[in-house]
């Protein structure tokens, strides 16, 4: 599905701020201003983006825990700033500091994170099946990597949404490393996309560091799913820079990546892949990319502000229980 030129433009300013608030991110981890951990999402912004930027508020979206999901919620439309105060153990977090990294805006039909690779696949056939009742044209994006992919309820959520047609999108971003397993070692055929053909299910495999191939193909599955015609897996072909999460070592099995293979890996960079597209196309200056940048910087800043000013969060013991017991 060919992208207009402002779709294109939207793509890019979205891709700008994902990689400038990821790079935030991994600054305040470092500094100590984070509590938990992170994941960080450099060399994989791009399918979040991709697969995000154009849903609609109603529509369900599982975010993948590369980046904390920051990059696909900002597509969405959330206001990171409840996001960071929850990674900062603040009262106005969007779980009032208790959780860390987990999340929950239900307004904008983004409802959990949790520590469990895979534990996705169970809700979104649930919302998908809610979706297809409602007849409303709600489609659900369901975001996750390639390790997740061994799990057992995948293959029960991608059968039963494919029995039921439901509008359910299939989205991983396959970069190859599972923590420190590799995806040659841990899936028999090269592509994960593959799964889907032992379903009947139809799927695409795009280069997940090209935000706009990502786009097209999740705009191709997004209305086949709107207009009844069942869910679609998506693979992005994505990029890891990064170890797994700050602080671990960044392996490959046993072995350490190499300075060679972060070197190739880095010039498949999606803003340089980005940035080359809409200069070459004469849909961007210089001097416009300059102030997108600018405006990224500027939202940053004033999401850590908000962050940092909140009052940290000290809940009675009572509080805390209210939020384990059901009354």
């Amino acid at each position: 599905m060919a992208l207009t030129n402002e779709q294109i433009i939207a793509l890019y300013r979205n891709l700008v701020r994902a990689d400038e608030f990821n790079k935030m991110m991994y600054r305040r981890m470092m500094q100590g201003k984070l509590i938990g951990f992170y994941h960080p999402a450099e060399g994989a912004i791009a399918p979040g983006v991709g697969a995000s930027t154009f849903l609609k508020k109603d529509d369900n979206l599982s975010p993948h825990h590369r980046g904390h999901g920051i990059t696909h919620m900002l597509c969405k439309g959330i206001d990171i700033k409840y996001y960071l105060a929850e990674h900062t153990g603040k009262e106005t977090g969007c779980c009032k500091g208790r959780s860390a990294f987990h999340f929950s805006f239900p307004e904008h039909k983004v409802y959990m994170m949790s520590g469990f690779i895979g534990y996705n696949f169970a809700p979104v056939v649930g919302w998908g099946f809610a979706a297809k009742r409602r007849a409303q044209g709600q489609v659900v994006m369901n975001c996750s990597g390639d390790g997740s992919y061994g799990q057992g309820r995948a293959h029960e959520a991608m059968l039963m949404s494919q029995n039921w047609q439901l509008p359910v999108i299939f989205f991983c971003e396959n970069n190859g490393m599972s923590i420190f397993s590799t995806a040659q070692e841990m899936h028999p055929q090269e592509n994960i996309a593959s799964l889907a053909d032992g379903f009947g299910m139809p799927s695409l495999i795009v280069d997940g560091q090209d935000v706009f191939a990502v786009a097209e193909a999740s705009l191709q599955a997004i209305e086949r799913a709107r207009n009844g015609g069942g869910p679609t897996f998506i693979e992005a072909k994505t990029l890891r820079f990064n170890e797994h999460d700050i602080g671990t070592p960044d392996l490959s099995g046993w072995e350490e990546r190499s300075e060679e293979e972060h070197h190739a890996m880095r010039e498949r960079e999606p803003i340089r892949i980005a940035t080359e597209r809409v200069l070459g196309d004469s849909l961007l200056t210089q001097n416009e990319i300059d102030q997108i940048v600018q405006e990224a910087l500027a939202e940053i800043e004033a999401v850590e502000q908000f962050a940092d000013e909140s009052p940290i969060a000290r809940p009675p013991v009572e509080e805390l229980m209210a939020g384990v017991f059901a009354d």
